[in-house]
């Protein structure tokens, strides 16, 4: 179990603890590497190319809690991919974040911490001072909305400029609102969850 939980006690109402689990949490890993994928007008399953295996394992830890079985293999370029089978009630997810072949951002969409958990879990890593999630580089029309929709979440972040789209986090006050917003790492997930120490990585 996680905890997400301000200074005076209190849970945050936009965080991951503020409710159970549930389908719509997996959001989060469409405003990452996500994709879904449609079976006619009937189903849909959701997939996730990711850079360590044990993100593909957290994700498909995290579909089962919400009652999605997942499997995790190869992708074809070689690294981890989970993948859920195709369901019926993953239809609205679909619906909702493609357009044609497209990925879209729904209109109206909003974060909320389980989302941003799951995108920490699918693609989010500290570096020194701050903290960087990655963006679905296919579907850039996407990143002014997922910045406005972290905005809204209180989290304000900007695209680091070079070869890779990520967004950047920075302020310790806001890192410590990220933290607030998704609790703690899983087992295996600290070195890639936010830290209020700055990170310096290996090049």
């Amino acid at each position: 179990m996680f905890y997400s939980v301000r200074v005076d006690g209190t849970i945050s109402l936009f965080s991951a603890e503020a409710s159970g689990p549930g389908l719509a949490d997996l959001a989060g890993v469409l405003c990452g590497p996500g994709r879904m994928a449609g079976f006619g007008r009937t189903a849909a399953r959701l997939s996730a190319v990711v850079d360590e295996p044990w993100r593909a394992g957290a994700l498909a830890r995290e579909c089962r809690r919400r009652g999605v079985q997942a499997q995790v293999s190869a992708a074809e370029c070689g690294r981890p991919l989970v993948r859920t089978p195709f369901r019926v009630d993953l239809l609205p997810l679909e619906q909702r974040w493609t357009r044609g072949e497209e990925k879209v951002l729904p209109d109206g969409f909003r974060l909320d911490g389980a989302m941003l958990r799951m995108w920490a879990l699918a693609a989010g890593v500290p570096q020194g001072n701050g903290y960087l999630l990655a963006l679905d580089p296919e579907a850039p029309e996407t990143y002014e909305r997922l910045i406005t929709a972290l905005a809204q979440l209180g989290v304000p972040a900007k695209v680091q400029k070079g070869e890779e789209a990520l967004l950047r986090v920075t302020g310790r006050r806001r890192l410590a609102h990220v933290l607030e917003l998704i609790g703690d790492a899983p087992a295996g997930a600290e070195p890639a969850w936010p830290s209020l120490v700055p990170v310096v990585r290996a090049v």
